[in-house]
C-alpha cells in the first residue's frame, strides 16, 4: 500500500508542476491561486490516504497478516529495537507451582503431599497389634522458596506429619561463587540416602540406619564449598527446633537443651561421558551435654511409617555422645543407577564399654522407559518422563525398578538391640513431572527382635508398602 500512495502522489505532483517549470516561466496572480488550491486538495487527498493506512495496520493484524513495517527495516531488525525489559519487570514462570521473579529477586511455591498404606505380615505368634492393614497421611508440607538479591536467600517449610506441624527446611542462605552458607533448620550431611529427596528415593523409605540413628534436620549454620568435581560440607549444629522450643522445656529440651554436634561431608563426583560416579565420606561428633542426664535409645520400624511397632529396640542407654562415620559409593550410567553406604555409629558410656552399630544398604536399579535418574549436588534427584501421560503421542511416562538389600546390627557389647536383613523389591511410576506412585515390597528377617513371636526372637515378616506422591 505504501508504493501505491508514493506513486500516486508523485504522478499528482508530476502533472501539478509540469506546465509550471519553476526556472523557466513566470506566473501570474490567478495562476498562483489555482496552483495553491491544487497543492491544498492534494494535501487533503494525501491525509485522507494516510488515515486509510492507520486503519489498515490493525485489521491486519487480526487476520494474522503481517503488518506493514518502516521503511529499510526486516521484522527481526524492529525486533532488536525494541526496548528490552527492565529490572523493574516482575515475570511469572512456571516450575510444578508458579515462579515469580523480579530483577535478582525470585520466589518459587513449594508444596508435597503423600499418602501412605501398607500391609504388616508377621507370624501368628507375634502379638502385636501393628500387624495388618495400616494407612496415614505421611506428608503434607506447604512453603516456598526464592533469592532477596545480592546472593542471599531463603527456604521456607512447614509439614504437617504425625497429626503436628513441624518446621522442615527453614533457613536463610548466602551464595558467592563456590561458597554456599546457610543459617537455619537443616540437614547435616550425615549420609546420601538421608539427604535424597522423600519424594525422589528409590524406594518408599529410607536405609534402617537413618532412621536407627536418630538423623534429623536440626539448627545450624553449614558452609559448603562446590568446584568440579569436588563438594566440601561442614556445619555446627544444635538440636531439632522441637527439642529447643519453650514447649519442651525441661530435662529433655528447652533451654536445658545444651547439646551440640559438627558434622562434615565430602563427596567427588567424576563424569566419564554418560558414566557419573560418587564417592562419599561423612564424619559426625555429637556432644550430647545435660541430655546425658536422660537415657539415649536407637529403634527401628519394620520398613513402615505407617507402623509404630518397634521390632529393633536398644533399649535404654547411658550416653554422653556419639561417633559417626559413613562411605557412599554410587554412580549412573543412562537408565541404570548403583549406590551402596556403610555406616558406624559408635555410643559414648561413661564408665562402661563404648557400643558401635553399623548399618548399611546396597542397591541397583533400572529406568525401563529410557530415561536416566538426575544427579547434582552430590545427590541424586528423580526421574522425568521423556514421554509424560497425556502428551497426545500414547505416553506412558517413567517407569523404574529397584531393588535393595538392607542391613542394620544393633547388637554390640552388652546391648542387645537386634539385626534385621532387608530384601526390598520397589517399583515407581511417574506418569507426569512431580506426581510419583510407589510401589514396595519387603521380607526382613529378624534376630534378637524386640518384639518376640511367642518365645522367638528370631524371625521373617512380609511387607507390602504403596504410596501416592505430589512434589512441587
Amino acid at each position: 500500500m505504501n508504493g501505491r500512495i508514493s506513486l500516486r502522489i508523485g504522478t499528482a505532483l508530476a502533472l501539478v508542476a509540469a506546465p509550471y517549470p519553476l526556472a523557466a516561466q513566470t506566473i501570474s496572480a490567478t495562476e498562483a491561486q489555482e496552483l495553491r488550491a491544487q497543492i491544498a486538495a492534494l494535501k487533503a487527498q494525501v491525509q485522507q490516504l494516510e488515515s486509510r493506512l492507520d486503519s489498515a495496520v490493525p485489521a491486519a493484524a487480526q487476520q494474522g497478516q503481517a503488518a506493514p513495517t518502516p521503511a529499510g527495516q526486516t521484522p527481526a531488525q524492529m525486533a532488536q529495537a525494541a526496548p528490552a525489559q527492565t529490572d523493574s519487570d516482575t515475570t511469572v514462570g512456571w516450575k510444578g507451582s508458579p515462579v515469580f521473579s523480579k530483577g535478582g529477586a525470585s520466589f518459587k511455591v513449594k508444596g508435597r503431599i503423600q499418602y501412605d498404606a501398607g500391609l504388616l505380615r508377621a507370624p501368628d505368634s507375634v502379638m502385636d497389634r501393628a500387624t495388618g492393614y495400616s494407612n496415614e497421611l505421611r506428608r503434607l508440607r506447604l512453603g516456598g522458596e526464592g533469592q532477596l538479591g545480592g546472593g542471599f536467600g531463603y527456604k521456607l517449610e512447614v509439614e504437617l506429619s504425625d497429626n503436628k506441624v513441624d518446621a522442615v527446611d527453614t533457613y536463610i542462605s548466602y551464595e558467592r561463587g563456590k561458597w554456599l552458607v546457610t543459617l537455619g533448620n537443616q540437614n547435616q550431611f550425615q549420609s546420601l540416602d538421608e539427604l535424597v529427596g522423600d519424594t525422589t528415593g528409590s524406594v518408599m523409605e529410607r536405609a534402617a540406619f537413618t532412621d536407627a540413628f536418630g538423623f534429623e534436620r536440626r539448627l545450624g549454620l553449614a558452609v559448603q564449598y562446590r568446584s568440579g568435581i569436588v563438594l566440601a560440607q561442614a556445619g555446627i549444629f544444635s538440636d531439632n527446633i522441637d527439642a529447643l522450643a519453650n514447649s519442651s522445656d525441661g530435662p529433655n529440651g528447652g533451654d536445658e537443651n545444651n547439646s551440640y554436634g559438627i558434622d562434615g561431608r565430602i563427596v567427588l563426583a567424576p563424569k566419564f561421558g554418560d558414566t557419573q560416579l560418587h564417592f562419599g565420606l561423612s564424619g559426625h561428633w555429637r556432644d550430647l551435654q545435660r541430655l546425658a542426664e536422660n537415657p539415649q535409645r536407637y529403634r527401628q520400624r519394620p520398613f513402615l511409617h505407617t507402623v509404630n511397632s518397634y521390632f529393633l529396640n536398644s533399649g535404654d542407654i547411658a550416653a554422653t555422645g556419639e561417633n559417626h562415620y559413613g562411605v557412599e559409593l554410587a554412580g549412573s550410567h543412562g537408565p541404570l543407577w548403583w549406590a551402596g553406604e556403610g555406616h558406624w555409629l559408635r555410643v559414648r558410656r561413661p564408665g562402661l564399654a563404648d557400643p558401635t552399630f553399623f548399618g548399611g544398604y546396597g542397591e541397583i536399579g533400572y529406568v525401563l522407559t529410557g530415561e536416566t535418574r538426575s544427579y547434582k549436588n552430590g545427590i541424586f534427584g528423580g526421574v522425568k518422563p521423556a514421554n509424560p501421560v497425556g502428551n497426545g503421542n500414547g505416553g506412558l511416562g517413567a517407569w523404574q525398578v529397584t531393588l535393595r538389600y538392607d542391613y542394620l546390627d544393633m547388637n554390640d557389647r552388652d546391648i542387645v538391640g537386634g539385626t534385621q536383613k532387608a530384601y526390598i523389591a520397589a517399583l515407581v511410576w511417574t506418569p507426569v513431572e512431580y506426581l510419583r506412585f510407589n510401589l514396595n515390597y519387603a521380607h526382613i528377617n529378624y534376630t534378637d527382635a524386640a518384639i518376640l513371636a511367642g518365645s522367638r526372637s528370631n524371625y521373617g515378616v512380609n511387607v507390602l508398602g504403596w504410596r501416592a506422591e505430589l512434589d512441587f
